[in-house]
């Protein structure tokens, strides 16, 4: 009988056959057990071709393919619903989810960067791979989004000479520092890696800025250098088109009402290419202080279909927009006097609510989607169930005024000193929130801002409310004192109501006192400034601190309000409706829901039922002025009087 060695031990060769079948079957087990386990690893190895735009047509691995695509911000969904909005995209008939990525959070000091948490891009991309879907990213560095500076951090305006969105050097090291991180995240899941992302978006509506001409072509290199190999993309309106192109990435339109001509001028700009809506505006944003906007879905539908039949690729923006929670919405500029801060629920009148709720609008347009699709569409997932919790009961205050020790040391300051350049957050600044700067006066007068307060003022002397300054009113009286000369405290709370995220003017918004403000027509000099950014770390310290008073004590405003809200059983979601508060910010155990104002139009804010816990939850208030002490939970929001887009 034959023998041979097999690991240095001679065997006789039936035994040799026998052990390389056991070391075989051993290899295919597990083979298995990897490619269960790491099944995209394996995808990897057979795809070819990528998403291209080279004839009138995307293909997709060599085939036609069409973008049904649809925007859900990671950042503005709680992360626990993250899934349930994607199975609700892929449920409408959207193949592609798009989403934007914000500098602003993802840095919020220089050199320090949060992609853990709600902030998790990669578990985002996982999870839209994992349900089938496509990605288009968008990553900025600015992306509008109706988000403060667009996405922008506000350090970058410590720089008094600042040109944002163009190549000078103090904003291209900040922008290299940031995708240096940003992108070696993200080139794992590009389509060619085995990943969902299947084009990156190259800036964003460039065209309407267009400050420097080598900027784009910076912005592109700073992706292609750093491993983007899909196709790229860059997404501007009709007069944008003009200038907010790039070499090498394919341009793409934005806009509600359909106009042949657009499409026609994008025809002859990219002959024999792909067309997209990358933006179709599903509905608009709202404003505080005007109506909340409806896109109807009788005007929208038609609209949608005739994009498909004309072989157009599509993105509805949005198609879910959720919630500007914290500070972080925007403000409007474009041909208007002064700027007015967007609201905080950015429900968009998208096909999915800002709670996750069908629309007629979603409804209308699964049926449309529906005959792109060779298989059924998948059965829609459940909707959450909500409830309306028992009014929170309000314990205690705390004045404003008690609670200063609590804030960064405060800075005594000759001139008046904005937000972004006060020697705060490891010198990094003051981003959001309100900024208090007091000073010593001896006699009543005029007080006049020259118009430098950004935004909004209220206006005390020795902790007396007198007035609001704010764009409109710049020149407020101010009250002798009791005694002639006698030395008097002016302070001034100044609220950064939200960044413009679009337009000229992103240079220009720095916050809080920009500049001197005079009382008589004399510069007053000599100020103490408290920075009143209402961090996490802020709040534990005067929700722990033995200062609180009882309702029965008499309230001085600006006051912080503490209640309980309890929950009996599962939490679920709810929203918050305050009908006799004035302006303010609510928290729940913690977590920063937004603004709240009753000139509205929005008069709820959303709760998300999984930042909600059984039992006891603690809801803190900042109000600016007034209050009947009442915190009402309802099932149903109220964005206030509905206006055509």
């Amino acid at each position: 009988m034959e023998s041979s060695s097999v690991f240095g031990v001679r065997l006789p060769l039936k035994q040799r056959y026998f052990l390389l079948l056991c070391i075989a079957a051993g290899a295919i087990i597990t083979y298995h057990k990897f490619t269960r386990k790491y099944p995209v690893e394996i995808k990897r190895m057979s795809r070819v071709a990528g998403l291209t735009a080279n004839t009138s047509q995307f293909t997709l691995e060599g085939k036609p393919f069409r973008i049904l695509g649809g925007s859900i911000h990671y950042f503005r969904v709680p992360r626990a619903y993250w899934q349930d909005r994607l199975m609700k995209l892929k449920s409408c008939g959207l193949n592609t989810l798009t989403t934007y990525v914000p500098w602003n959070l993802h840095e919020p000091e220089q050199g320090v960067f949060n992609f853990e948490d709600q902030l998790d891009l990669e578990a985002f991309l996982h999870l839209a791979s994992s349900l089938g879907l496509w990605v288009i990213l968008r990553p900025g560095p600015y992306i509008c989004a109706e988000w403060d500076l667009g996405g922008l951090p506000s350090w970058l305006l410590r720089d008094r000479n600042m040109k944002l969105r163009t190549t000078y050097q103090g904003f291209t090291d900040a922008v290299n520092a940031f995708f240096d991180q940003l992108i070696k995240k993200v080139v794992p899941h590009q389509f060619s890696k085995g990943g969902p992302i299947i084009a990156v978006q190259v800036e964003n509506e460039y065209g309407s800025y267009a400050k420097d001409k080598e900027y784009m072509p910076f912005i592109k290199e700073a992706l292609l250098s750093r491993g983007i190999t899909e196709l790229l993309m860059t997404s501007d309106n009709k007069e944008g088109l003009k200038l907010g192109g790039v070499k090498g990435a394919l341009e793409t339109i934005n806009f509600q009402k359909l106009n042949l001509n657009d499409i026609k001028y994008l025809d002859e700009i990219q002959p024999q290419r792909p067309k997209m809506v990358m933006e179709y505006w599903s509905g608009w944003f709202d404003l505080w202080g005007n109506l909340h906007h409806v896109y109807t879905a009788e005007d929208m539908i038609p609209v949608v279909t005739e994009i498909l039949v004309m072989d157009l690729s599509i993105n509805l923006y949005m198609f879910h927009g959720g919630t500007n929670f914290g500070f972080m919405n925007g403000a409007f500029a474009v041909g208007i006097p002064a700027p007015k801060p967007m609201v905080t629920s950015y429900d968009y009148d998208a096909p999915l609510s800002e709670a996750g709720d069908y629309t007629s609008k979603y409804h209308l347009l699964r049926n449309v989607f529906s005959h792109y699709h060779i298989h059924p569409l998948p059965e829609l997932p459940p909707l959450r169930e909500r409830r309306a919790y028992q009014p929170a009961v309000v314990q205690q205050h705390l004045s404003l005024w008690d609670i200063l020790h609590f804030t960064d040391k405060p800075l005594k300051s000759e001139k008046p000193i904005n937000m972004e350049n006060l020697p705060v957050n490891n010198n990094n600044g003051q981003s959001y929130g309100y900024t208090l700067y007091e000073t010593i006066i001896t006699r009543g007068g005029l007080l006049n801002s020259k118009n430098n307060i950004r935004d909004r003022a209220l206006v005390f002397v020795d902790k007396i409310f007198v007035g609001v300054l704010d764009y409109k009113t710049q020149e407020l009286a101010l009250p002798d004192g009791k005694v002639s000369h006698g030395r008097r405290t002016l302070g001034l709370l100044v609220e950064n109501c939200g960044r413009v995220n679009y337009g000229q003017t992103l240079d220009e918004q720095r916050k809080g006192l920009v500049g001197d403000i005079e009382l008589n027509k004399e510069v007053l000099r000599d100020f103490i400034i408290h920075s009143l950014d209402m961090k996490p770390g802020f709040l534990n310290r005067i929700e722990n601190s033995g200062h609180w008073k009882s309702m029965r004590e008499q309230q001085s405003f600006p006051t912080f309000f503490q209640a309980k809200l309890y929950v009996n059983g599962s939490p679920k979601d709810t929203f918050i409706k305050l009908p006799g508060w004035s302006k303010g910010v609510i928290f729940i155990n913690g977590k920063n829901l937004g603004r709240y104002w009753s000139i509205g139009p929005q008069q709820t804010l959303y709760v998300p039922g999984p930042w909600l816990h059984r039992g006891d939850n603690q809801v803190l208030l900042f109000e600016e002025q007034e209050t009947d002490g009442k915190v009402l939970f309802t099932t149903t929001p109220d964005y206030g009087m509905a206006v055509d887009v």
